[in-house]
């Protein structure tokens, strides 16, 4: 038997809308302050890439990126010739982000805004780049499954998509220093008696294409792993019956549970770490450091702890320290 649940269940006012609406994720729309638009199936490049780096034997330490060269440069006196000013010569900065993710990217249902911890750093680096983020922030709906696919064919300039940093991730796309440490953990009906994935043995357990949350059930070869789109596409299966537990990020999860009380996270630690950066090519060292100098003032200013605070802090807790910068990666 199906299990269908209502599927308007916010915790909070701040949390509006409904599950399956915000599924609706291919259809463009305009604010005063940003455009969100859907990924077309073959964007041009915005800008010209730079020749292809040479590749590194290995990543060293994936945490590790580019450090910054110096003071973060004025928004009217970005340097001739480099990425940042490319994107303020084209007049704004485009950013692959998720429209589902409720608490990192999500569409509030009221206002039609994408909103988030994710869209907040996002907003910070156009800020950083012009001044300002009217008019000057494209965010792109994108797919986890795309989220590489996005920055090597130049369609975004960043993705801001709760995206672990790893070694894999570095042979084909550059990351900047963490911004959020997350771990993976396992979403169940309220009544269940499971303490983790290895209790979940003969269950089919969702989690999103192309994520490493998905590769993680491999580590349990009892558990049927069922590939979706998105975490909203396994929220839909997991309340139609269709599938026992959702797997992914206690972030996603914090926000799946939000909006379904029949749901809830298993309390036991975080089985992996998963360090968020922000994706860009690898041909762009140059804004890589950008950005690094850009996640330094949020970290110092007190910006990462207000930011977490309005959209983690009452899933996930106080405000921890933010995760340090982690330099020594040469392009």
């Amino acid at each position: 038997m199906n299990r269908l649940k209502p599927v308007n269940r916010f915790k909070s006012a701040g949390r509006l809308g409904a599950v399956l609406a915000v599924a609706l994720l291919a259809v463009a729309c305009t604010s005063g302050n940003y455009a969100d638009t859907a990924v077309p199936p073959k964007a041009a490049p915005t800008v010209a890439p730079a020749a292809q780096p040479s590749a590194q034997p290995n990543c060293g330490t994936p945490v590790a990126s580019y450090q910054p060269t110096g003071p973060l440069p004025a928004a009217n006196a970005m340097p001739a010739g480099s990425s940042m000013k490319a994107i303020q010569d084209r007049g704004r900065l485009i950013v692959g982000v998720s429209a589902d993710t409720l608490l990192l990217g999500a569409r509030n249902p009221i206002s039609g805004q994408l909103e988030g911890f994710d869209i907040d750093i996002a907003k910070a680096v156009a800020q950083a780049i012009f001044g300002t983020t009217k008019d000057t922030l494209e965010l792109r709906v994108i797919s986890s499954a795309q989220r590489i696919p996005v920055l090597q064919n130049g369609s975004v300039d960043i993705v801001a998509r709760n995206m672990t940093i790893n070694c894999d991730r570095w042979s084909q796309i550059a990351f900047s220093t963490e911004y959020y440490h997350a771990g993976q953990k396992v979403l169940v009906p309220l009544e269940s008696k499971a303490t983790g994935l290895e209790s979940l043995s003969g269950k089919k357990v969702c989690a999103p294409a192309a994520s490493t949350s998905l590769e993680k059930i491999k580590d349990f070869p009892n558990v049927v792993a069922v590939p979706a789109d998105t975490h909203t596409g396994c929220l839909v299966l997991f309340q139609q019956g269709k599938v026992d537990a959702i797997t992914g990020d206690d972030t996603v999860l914090a926000g799946l549970a939000a909006q379904d009380p029949y749901a809830k996270v298993i309390k036991a630690p975080a089985f992996t770490d998963e360090p968020y950066g922000l994706g860009m090519a690898k041909t762009r060292p140059d804004l890589v450091r950008f950005v690094n100098g850009v996640l330094e003032q949020l970290r110092a200013d007190g910006r990462w702890k207000a930011a977490y605070t309005k959209w983690l802090a009452a899933d996930l807790g106080p405000a921890p320290a933010p995760p340090p910068a982690v330099y020594g990666r040469n392009p």
